[in-house]
């Protein structure tokens, strides 16, 4: 009979003799913990460096923290002395404040000087609200590479008649233009105190990018509009071509406005038609509000869904700061497909830090420049509404 005998170990593997078996048991155990002390070192070693990789970036993350600039902003944005002093002040009374405390509110040396209150300042600017006309954001506008882009535009059709069998055929004369669309250029510098970028509470030059943006895209809008096309775009209200229809009364939209924006509805082509807009001012926008029909609705039906525009007689309705109100010989109220207006942008709105030109004034210029271009292609999209002159 055969007998077997379980050796312990602390391999995975249970180690068995059996009596006819020439192996050394000593030796398999041996070899056991050899491989299991051989797996232990090596994930010790794996373990050892990663954690010398974990405190080197430690290492480095407080290196960059501890830099001067990092450590005024943690100041900066830390309360001052005589902040949290007069805190104390406030919640507690004058006896609460030990002697640097007092020493840093006091007004004066007089002892029936008073506590003075610390001044606090906010990291940012108070801004007025800046309004501009959004036709680009309803325009085709596209980027070019070159100081101008030219599109043929076609001025006459093919003219087919009804002929019979062998009567000689027309011809038909076509006759090209051209649109040339040339971006013109916006520019202005500003300059800055060295100290005033170092020790201001808020992001200075973030603050003039914002204003460049805002500045340009106000004088871009007034452009889009009213533009003359003299170093400038050309807007829509100067654009040659466009059909118009007019009031029957001096400085009004007339007795019945309703009927005359029906009427520069139905000037345009169904297609046009259907992908207009109303462009106007704010106080437009408010006559336009009280029109009725003949039950006493409003026409103007105000937007019940997020992101989409109130509408009038069906149509989305762009308010444009930049159009002209209601008065005579004025045209306050545009109609059409603003695909029909073209804007092309050579350079968006660049800044140019230069702290060079003047650093003898401890100064820093901030040069911002902006290359955008547009006008009306498409005429036959538009129609305008004009107020009767006299």
């Amino acid at each position: 009979m055969t007998h077997h005998t379980k050796i312990e170990t602390r391999s995975a593997i249970p180690l068995e003799t059996r009596s006819d078996d020439t192996t050394d048991p000593l030796a398999t155990a041996t070899a056991a913990v050899e491989e299991m002390r051989a797996a232990a070192e090596e994930r010790h070693a794996a373990h050892q460096t990663e954690l010398r990789a974990a405190l080197e970036r430690v290492a480095t993350l407080e290196t960059r923290l501890n830099r001067p600039g990092n450590q005024q902003n943690e100041q900066r944005n830390e309360p001052s002395v005589e902040t949290l002093a007069f805190g104390t002040y406030l919640r507690r009374g004058a006896a609460a404040l030990n002697t640097d405390e007092k020493r840093a509110l006091t007004v004066g040396n007089d002892v029936s000087a008073g506590y003075l209150a610390p001044p606090e300042y906010g990291n940012e600017i108070l801004r007025t609200v800046v309004d501009y006309s959004p036709i680009r954001a309803y325009a085709r506008v596209m980027t070019i590479a070159g100081p101008e882009i030219r599109y043929p535009k076609k001025l006459t059709s093919t003219n087919a008649q009804w002929v019979s069998e062998i009567e000689d055929r027309p011809e038909s004369t076509l006759t090209y233009g051209q649109v040339t669309l040339t971006p013109y250029e916006l520019a202005t510098f500003v300059d800055v105190s060295k100290q005033l970028l170092e020790d201001a509470a808020y992001d200075v030059e973030g603050e003039l990018r914002m204003s460049f943006a805002e500045d340009f895209g106000v004088k871009e809008g007034i452009a889009f509009v009213n533009g003359d096309g003299n170093g400038k775009p050309k807007g829509i209200l100067q654009a040659t071509g466009i059909a118009q229809v007019v009031t029957g009364a001096a400085a009004t939209l007339g007795t019945n406005p309703a009927d005359l924006l029906i009427d520069a509805m139905a000037k345009l082509p169904s297609l046009h038609a259907q992908n207009g807009a109303w462009l106007m001012n704010r106080l437009t926008l408010a006559a336009m509000r009280k029109l009725k029909d003949g039950q006493g609705a409003y026409l103007w039906q105000p937007s019940i869904q997020a992101g989409q525009p109130a509408t009038l007689l069906g149509r989305p309705v762009i308010e444009a700061v930049d159009m002209p109100n209601i008065g005579a010989g004025a045209t306050p109220i545009v109609f059409g497909d603003f695909s029909g207006y073209r804007i092309v942008d050579r350079v968006g709105v660049s800044v140019l830090v230069d702290p060079f030109s003047k650093a003898t004034n401890g100064i820093t210029r901030f040069h911002a420049r902006k290359r955008v271009g547009g006008d009306v292609t498409h005429p036959d999209r538009f129609i305008k509404v004009k107020v009767a002159a006299a």
